[in-house]
């Protein structure tokens, strides 16, 4: 059964799914039922974040301290080297753990840390969370009032979602309770306000076949400022652009995030299997 801190479910090819900051597993919800029928899943929630274990490291937070933490999680799973999918702060992680060669493939959907240290970017990306953080605390108890109204919720998701309308009430209201929840939000913060320890570094250590999806709204992280230099320095990076979505299309267009998991995932496993890959429709 899925907890609060992990859902694992399938069998098959190992595919591990990430969140973005403030977010949980269930942000991965409606394209679990598809994915599930190919792959075992394994969707944990991160570290600090809702309904997920305590952050355990002190002092400042960056990018390869979350990662040490996260490998550290996969060991006690018995999750060595899957496919990865990763969504905002989830891709970054996904890169993080390539460049360790914990990753077989990684589909880094609108991933973090694509910015150039000192460019303003991780700043503005700060500035951006913590008025969302802020609105979600400042509702509060009002939320649930707030996402009955698909206008509004609309409205409240517009940062993130191109459809945001579409969210079934009660989902929107996990995904805002999801915000207001994160204990490690104000750190996170402190880490895009100061620049450091944010930025995805060493690219040209990772190995392993990579797609950087960015969709085509994306208001929290734009694809023109976000998306060139991992495009420039990740070897042999695929890329594709999702038509129509924000920044977490998984509830924007749900098949069309699903076709472009498996359709990777897939591709690579039947190359290394040996086999010819076929088409995904």
């Amino acid at each position: 059964m899925p907890t609060p801190a992990l859902y694992r479910a399938g069998s098959g090819e190992q595919l591990l799914l990430l969140h973005g900051f403030t977010g949980a597993w269930h942000h991965w919800r409606p394209v679990l039922g598809e994915l599930v029928a190919r792959y075992e899943v394994v969707a944990p929630t991160i570290a600090g974040h809702d309904g997920g274990p305590p952050y355990p490291i002190d002092g400042p937070l960056t990018l390869a301290g979350a990662t040490d933490w996260l490998e550290g999680y996969l060991d006690e799973l018995g999750v060595d080297t899957p496919h990865v999918a990763g969504n905002s702060m989830g891709g970054t992680l996904a890169l993080e753990l390539a460049k360790r060669g914990r990753a077989r493939t990684v589909v880094a959907i609108a991933p973090g840390g694509g910015w150039t240290q000192g460019d303003g970017e991780s700043r503005r990306v700060g500035r951006l969370f913590r008025r969302q953080i802020y609105s979600a605390r400042a509702a509060g108890p009002r939320v649930a009032t707030v996402m009955r109204l698909s206008a509004l919720r609309h409205v409240a998701m517009r940062d993130f979602m191109r459809h945001g309308g579409r969210v079934p009430p009660a989902d929107a209201v996990d995904l805002a309770t999801a915000f207001e929840r994160c204990a490690i939000a104000d750190r996170v913060l402190a880490a895009l306000r100061a620049d450091t320890g944010v930025t995805l570094e060493d690219l040209d250590r990772i190995t392993c076949p990579v797609l950087l999806v960015s969709p085509q709204f994306d208001r929290t992280l734009p694809p023109a400022r976000n998306a060139p230099r991992l495009r420039r320095e990740i070897p042999g990076v695929e890329s594709v652009v999702l038509p129509g979505c924000g920044h977490v299309p998984m509830w924007d267009d749900t098949r069309l995030v699903v076709r472009t998991i498996s359709g990777f995932v897939d591709r690579h496993a039947l190359a290394g299997a040996g086999e010819v890959p076929s088409t995904v429709a």
